[in-house]
């Protein structure tokens, strides 16, 4: 078979890209995307002090580990199986397991650094940038923090203006001109996912892929 598609989904952190990417799956079948998240490559920190992980700076470009993502991508869209790392938000370190991912025609990449690495970036056939204004990006951030990651609200507002919005603006922002499409609105934006769905459908049939109209309608 052919090589598999990859969908890069950039923006800021509570920008709606996890919206995006869901509704991709929803609209084109789990059996057809599967979604590889950013997060999940953060650097392991595991013989750092509780203390010092802390302090890390999670919203800089050097907080990933793109060399391994750029690895795993790579096997993926090969039609190869990996075993993606599973990040415990709580310690700041990978957990023992691991989540296994097989084949699928479209993987979908999404995190708010993945435009930064030009080596990403050539991996990808299509580039969102899911843009949301400042104030409903820290909502969203607040509200995800408290109830996913147990975070006091102290926590997550001191580290959204020491790190995460001089980090948005610095290396984020900038890659927006990356981006082959602009979305405001995130999953909500439907004339957008449609155009979305249209190109899929057209990459697909360049790699000979048979498409179903049933599964995959703009």
């Amino acid at each position: 078979m052919a090589r598999r598609i990859l969908i890069g989904i950039a923006g800021g952190s509570g920008s709606g890209k996890t919206l995006v990417a869901r509704t991709i799956v929803r609209e084109l079948g789990s059996e057809k995307v599967v979604i590889v998240d950013q997060d999940s490559y953060y650097k392991n920190l595991e013989e750092i002090p509780f203390r010092d992980r802390e302090a890390r700076n999670f919203d800089h470009p050097d907080a990933f580990d793109n060399e391994l993502l750029a690895a795993h991508l790579r096997e993926l869209l090969e039609g190869k199986a990996i075993d993606q790392p599973v990040y415990d938000y709580t310690h700041h370190c990978r957990l023992p397991e691991t989540r296994r991912i097989s084949d699928h025609l479209i993987v979908v990449l999404e995190g708010i650094l993945i435009f930064h690495d030009p080596e990403l970036r050539a991996l990808m056939d299509i580039k969102l940038f899911v843009d949301a204004d400042a104030d409903v990006r820290l909502i969203r951030r607040l509200k995800r923090d408290l109830i996913e990651r147990g975070r006091a609200v102290d926590s997550i507002l001191r580290q959204y203006e020491e790190s995460v919005r001089p980090m948005h603006l610095q290396f984020v922002e900038p890659t927006k001109r990356f981006a082959d499409v602009i979305i405001p609105g995130g999953g909500h934006n439907k004339v957008a996912i449609d155009l979305l769905k249209t190109k899929i459908r057209e990459l697909l049939r360049e790699r000979g892929v048979s498409v179903d109209p049933t599964t995959i309608t703009a």
